[in-house]
């Protein structure tokens, strides 16, 4: 099923305009009598596709055992075994020619024995050739991580009717998707981007909700907020902005703590969408009939391979053709790594397993494949390296002059991966790659092993880089584009 998240309708997507002001006014934002209709009449209709699909895919595998009903060969072949088995039994006491006559049965008749050797050469290499093929996927298999085979090609399956279901639809609906519209990829997503910020609600919104009570906001309920943002690595710019408009909202009238919660969900809001508005792109998206190149950097261990892999997955099922540059030539078994997720993809790769190969000369020769097959999404992997070292920035600065001059019409995005962990030390990288790598974009990853979501807000405040897309999980399908609005609405999810 090809779905393109790259171009979603709803906020921070394209929606239709004229959608646009009755979405607003009928969206079910509160968990009231009329949203939990909404979320009925959504589940109702993907259950009714999901059986749909379900009974179409067994007609299908039905159509297929009635074309292809194949007893008489075996029968034959039952029949014709019979008389080989007899002909040792007519023979006196000459057991060498039928013993030899098995092994050889083609090549035997009518060729020379020169013809014969070329022959069992090739039998041998055949037989050489065939358990290496059969080993490959157990490599696969090891190299990839725990939860990525299973998931990669299963579909996405509809749970119970639940508050987790029930809160994915509202969010959807607060968009101004219609209950036709719904799909399950972003119900599934939804579920998995509020799980996977489980850590750092847990630490933010479990404080913050016993603070604000029943009772309106107090400056005593601000201060405490200003420690819980700060401790959710939000930093010390986004922190104070939010607080300084909610200062000012308390001192011209009474907020309760429903409204409280809600203006301080418009203001995260309009602190990660900051960037993005001026980059004048909601959603970064591969550009049709045209060359984009995409390069993946960061320091060592922030899983720059990994997101580059889901990355190609997700162009892939959104119909995009795409191609990966191994350029990480250092790290030891990265080619190899980069492989499994491209063949776990079916995305090619192009690469040099010499040890320490020119990672531009890799760039080199994927630019000119992508240009000879028309590819429109060349990913770039490249090598793990500490801001600070100086020769390994600029060798990132040759790989994008080589991608400038080979491809000066290519649409070029130099995305940092950043390890959500690594909270503050994460916000510093961000902003000395952006200085030293002419950075575009920003991509979170390991949201859901980090109580330190925040930093998505600390990087849009104060490095000034939109977030393009956020990974909430370790499988192949837990990386998408980002949004806002969904981001904050997961993050305060009560």
């Amino acid at each position: 099923m090809v779905y393109d998240w790259f171009n979603r309708t709803g906020e921070g997507g394209q929606a239709p305009q004229e959608e646009t002001p009755a979405a607003e006014q009928a969206a079910p934002v509160d968990p009231n009598a009329e949203a939990l209709e909404w979320a009925k009449q959504a589940y109702a209709r993907l259950k009714a596709q999901q059986q749909a699909a379900k009974e179409e895919a067994a007609q299908k595998e039905v159509a297929k055992e009635q074309e292809a009903p194949q007893p008489e060969p075996v029968q034959e072949q039952v029949v014709h075994a019979e008389p080989a088995q007899q002909q040792p039994l007519a023979d006196p006491h000459t057991a060498a020619p039928p013993t030899t006559a098995p092994e050889t049965p083609a090549p035997v008749q009518g060729l020379s024995l020169l013809e014969q050797a070329a022959a069992e050469r090739v039998q041998r290499q055949q037989s050489i050739a065939a358990p290496a093929e059969v080993v490959a996927p157990a490599e696969v298999g090891a190299l990839a991580d725990a939860s990525g085979p299973a998931r990669a090609s299963a579909e996405p399956q509809l749970g119970e009717f639940d508050e987790t279901f029930t809160w994915s639809a509202e969010v959807l609906a607060a968009q101004g998707k219609r209950v036709d519209q719904i799909s399950l990829e972003e119900i599934d997503w939804l579920s998995r981007l509020r799980q996977g910020l489980e850590k750092t609600r847990q630490g933010f919104v479990t404080q913050l909700l016993d603070n604000l009570g029943d009772d309106p906001l107090t400056p005593e309920i601000l201060d405490d907020l200003e420690g819980a943002l700060l401790r959710a690595d939000v930093g010390v710019q986004a922190t104070d902005r939010v607080l300084d408009a909610l200062r000012k909202r308390l001192n011209e009238e009474v907020v309760d703590p429903t409204e409280g919660i809600r203006f301080l969900k418009d203001q995260l809001r309009q602190v990660l969408q900051g960037p993005i508005k001026e980059s004048g792109q909601d959603l970064l998206a591969p550009q049709r009939d045209r060359l984009n190149v995409w390069l993946m950097v960061g320091v060592n261990g922030v899983g720059k391979t990994t997101t580059l892999g889901k990355l190609a997955n997700l162009a892939v099922r959104s119909g995009y053709s795409c191609l990966i540059a191994a350029a990480d030539t250092f790290r030891a078994a990265a080619v190899q790594q980069v492989q499994v997720w491209g063949d776990r993809s079916d995305v090619p790769v192009i690469a040099n397993t010499t040890a320490n190969a020119d990672p531009a000369a890799v760039v080199f020769d994927a630019i000119g494949a992508a240009k000879a097959k028309g590819t429109e999404l060349v990913l770039v992997d490249t090598a793990g390296r500490l801001q600070t070292k100086h020769n390994l920035m600029e060798e990132l600065a040759k790989v994008r002059r080589i991608v400038d001059k080979l491809a000066p019409e290519a649409a070029v995005e130099s995305l940092l991966v950043l390890d959500a962990s690594q909270g503050q030390n994460g916000l510093r990288q961000a902003m000395a790659f952006a200085k030293a790598a002419g950075l575009t974009g920003v991509v979170i990853t390991k949201l859901d092993g980090s109580a330190r979501g925040g930093v998505a807000l600390a990087v849009a405040s104060e490095a000034g880089l939109p977030i393009r897309f956020v990974g909430a999980g370790e499988g192949i399908r837990d990386l998408r584009p980002f949004n806002s609005f969904e981001f904050v609405e997961a993050l305060l999810a009560s």
